[in-house]
């Protein structure tokens, strides 16, 4: 393996060894492909806001290849309707455009915060609205849902959109009828959604020990010696940044996604958004947050690992739930409404 590269190389290598321990024992003979193919996306400039690109993009090529037919045709019929679709079109790969537009959909619900052609409605006078939109409204509180951490009474409000969009933008997606301008609208929402309901950091709030609230991880300051680039971040960022490397595409982006489906398996059980976002908590309280009690914690390789697998698990869930609700509302299953 090429492990000479670079001391960062090697020690991203030696990272993810413990990742495929359990792939190694249910299947011997593609393991160590498994740890190459991962491997080789992980010697990639690492760089921050991986969840809000790559993770989202690993999302959605999970999503894709496991849609059935039906699922993908009218997905692909509705993207192609949206105003953006040309954007998408150009930046997709002549191989299967069908399949990249889907993936390049997956990050529009994040572009358009720096998009001066959108406004932010609790700062600033709304835009005027462009043809084939329903409004120019970023909509920041629909990624994310903050729930205490701590269930006192003295709890903070629980603010964010996350849990109702899931729910709402997947109605209107599989709903006959819906005008078509609402449901190519809620579908690069819901595939983007459905990644950020699998981050743990996107489903919580803490009360630090200065009785700060943390939103989203976001008021905590981080040292992480595994990534030289970016030594500092916000803990949200370095959750943000451990699917990968930032703007994979083509036939990285596919050797990222392959290692993945090789080491984790499809869940078992179906489940609802509620149950994503109820995970996410979950892994927020017992395993997002250092254990170090540090103003600025230095994150240590135990925990550093230990959130690679986890943001690597969750993805993939993502990838195959996402798929999951998309044939329920527009594949072969959809029900007649």
């Amino acid at each position: 393996m090429m492990m000479t590269k670079s001391a960062c190389a090697t020690h991203n290598a030696r990272m993810n060894d413990s990742h495929f321990n359990s792939a190694t024992s249910r299947s011997p003979l593609s393991a160590w492909q498994t740890i190459l193919l991962l491997g080789l996306a992980l010697l990639l400039p690492f760089q921050a806001l991986a969840w809000n690109s790559t993770g989202h993009r690993l999302v959605a090529s999970i999503a894709w290849e496991n849609l059935d037919h039906t699922a993908r045709s009218e997905a692909s019929r509705l993207l192609r309707e949206h105003p953006v679709f040309e954007r998408w079109q150009r930046k997709a790969g002549e191989e299967d455009p069908d399949r990249s537009i889907f993936i390049e959909a997956s990050t529009w619900p994040d572009e358009i915060r720096k998009d001066k052609r959108f406004y932010s409605a609790d700062s600033e006078e709304p835009t005027p609205t462009l043809p084939g939109f329903p409004d120019m409204e970023r909509r920041s509180n629909w990624h994310y849902v903050n729930r205490p951490l701590d269930a006192s009474p003295t709890s903070h409000p629980v603010s964010g959109q996350i849990d109702k969009q899931l729910v709402a933008q997947a109605k209107i997606l599989g709903s006959h009828g819906a005008s078509g301008t609402e449901r190519y609208y809620a579908l690069p929402w819901l595939i983007h959604l459905a990644g950020d309901a699998h981050q743990p950091l996107h489903a919580s709030i803490r009360l630090d020990a200065g009785d700060h609230w943390d939103k989203l991880g976001n008021g905590m300051t981080i040292i992480n010696p595994f990534n030289p680039r970016k030594t500092s971040s916000t803990l949200h960022a370095f959750w943000d940044d451990l699917p990968g490397p930032l703007g994979l595409r083509g036939e990285r982006l596919n050797t990222a996604m392959r290692a993945l489906l090789a080491v984790y398996p499809r869940p078992t059980r179906s489940s609802t958004s509620n149950t994503w976002i109820d995970e996410s908590w979950r892994i927020a309280r017992e395993s997002a947050y250092p254990e170090s009690r540090d103003t600025t914690p230095t994150i240590s390789e135990a925990f550093y690992e230990r959130s690679r697998e986890i943001a690597n698990r969750r993805v993939t869930e993502a990838g195959y739930r996402l798929a999951e609700l998309l044939n329920r509302l527009i594949g072969e299953k959809r029900p007649s409404n």
